[in-house]
């Protein structure tokens, strides 16, 4: 990154343009808590940018807000099992990029609020876990449909205001903590680009490990190879997008808070 940043060019990410000044790569840092409001959120939203920095030596740690129990068209699908099949598919996929633990919040899928309870336990684990970065969801992003991305957004922002202050959950009897920064996904407005050219791989394999989802967000329903070369593609423009926003062959892009 140049000093002050470099002027941002005018493309899509996502579906939505980047301006203003662009930062870039933020030093490798000791730990990183990835929040997703469902299994497979973490690894469409960061998955690259954890396996770089897995294989410089960050610790990952892995949330997930809900039990993951819509997600299947199978109307005769069992719940029970679609919600242990999903945490197991979380906990493979967290192994591919790069380990660390995976924890289930538990609410129930389509029904995540920002009640205080939530705010409450969440607030507890950054406390716990101390992690100098923290990725999530933006939930500022316009026209954006699943609540439960809406809501896990404004769960882990309020969250953090509350990890730092003394005063928030103080029966928790532990030691406020402040990150370093915040890493939004999908944002609204992309400041900030992440270089994870030689992790597209890994971004991809981990996303595979998410085989019940292969149907209904993957658009692979029989299995063809050529349904897994269309989703694999779409991976990889994407992340080609991304990283054309900062003159790079491949990144994930988001909006990045340091004032917290």
């Amino acid at each position: 990154m140049t000093d002050g940043g470099t002027p941002a060019r005018i493309v899509p990410v996502n579906d939505l343009p980047a301006r203003g000044t662009l930062s870039r790569d933020l030093p490798v840092p000791a730990s990183a808590l990835a929040i997703g409001a469902h299994p497979d959120d973490i690894e469409f939203g960061c998955g690259a940018t954890l396996a770089k920095w897995a294989a410089a030596g960050t610790v990952l740690h892995h949330l997930v807000l809900t039990d993951g129990a819509k997600g299947s068209w199978d109307p005769d699908q069992e719940e029970s099992v679609l919600i242990a099949m999903r945490k197991e598919e979380q906990r493979r996929a967290a192994t591919l990029l790069g380990g660390g633990d995976a924890t289930f919040l538990g609410r129930t899928d389509g029904e995540l609020r920002n009640d205080a309870r939530t705010r409450w336990e969440v607030s507890r684990l950054l406390r716990l876990i101390r992690p100098d970065v923290v990725l999530t969801h933006d939930p500022w992003r316009r026209y954006r449909l699943h609540p439960d991305h809406r809501a896990a957004g404004f769960v882990v922002t309020d969250s953090i205001v509350a990890a730092r202050d003394p005063h928030f959950f103080a029966d928790q009897d532990l030691t406020p903590h402040r990150p370093s920064a915040l890493l939004l996904w999908e944002a609204d407005e992309a400041n900030h680009v992440e270089d994870v050219t030689d992790f597209v791989e890994t971004k991809i394999a981990a996303l595979l490990a998410h085989e019940s989802q292969f149907e209904s967000t993957m658009g692979i329903d029989g299995g063809a190879d050529s349904e897994f070369e269309t989703f694999t593609g779409r991976i990889r423009d994407q992340l080609r997008e991304h990283g054309a926003v900062a003159d790079l062959p491949f990144g994930e892009s988001f909006h990045l808070i340091t004032d917290i």
